[in-house]
């Protein structure tokens, strides 16, 4: 599902980012990147970006950073982020 970015009162969707991307520290960078590019053309509302990822099995620390930056513009524009993690990146 990696990231479905949808209006939370109508269920209206307003993009899909990400399709085939599973790992979490390039979706949060990709989600950056959509935010400052798009922050512009939508008013503040109910939103939420849904990051659907696999974790990864290599992973020894680290990892994403969503920056202040883009907290902040999730927060003028009313989004919440949640996380929702799917074993082997399938999205079952």
């Amino acid at each position: 599902m990696p990231i479905n970015i949808y209006n939370s009162d109508t269920s209206e969707r307003v993009d899909w980012i990400c399709d085939e991307d599973w790992q979490l520290p390039s979706q949060i960078e990709e989600l950056s990147v959509w935010l400052k590019r798009n922050c512009d053309q939508l008013k503040p509302a109910n939103y939420v970006a849904d990051i659907g990822f696999d974790i990864r099995p290599d992973a020894c620390g680290g990892g994403a950073v969503l920056s202040v930056e883009s907290m902040r513009i999730m927060s003028y524009l009313g989004m919440e982020l949640f996380l929702s993690e799917y074993p082997d990146g399938n999205g079952e």
